[in-house]
């Protein structure tokens, strides 16, 4: 179990890295940028895959993080 939990951390820190910025630079970061910064990206090809993989990890890490809980 620990394993596993090890595993899937390692791979969500690093898909999570590959991952693209949103933001332009830092200081819109900080800032908040403009309010139109989002609205007109859409992901595709590979960022959508990237984005659905976090999401898929995301899940497993907790689903196994709250079996683990139990199982002690």
């Amino acid at each position: 179990m620990e394993t596993a939990l090890l595993i899937i951390s390692i791979l969500l820190i690093v898909i999570v890295l590959l991952q693209s910025g949103k933001a332009e630079s830092a200081a819109q970061i900080l800032s908040g940028g403009s309010s139109d910064l989002f609205t007109k990206r859409k992901e595709r090809g590979s960022e959508l895959f990237i984005s659905r993989l976090t999401l898929v990890l995301g899940i497993a890490f907790f689903a196994i993080c709250l079996v683990s809980m139990f199982v002690k």
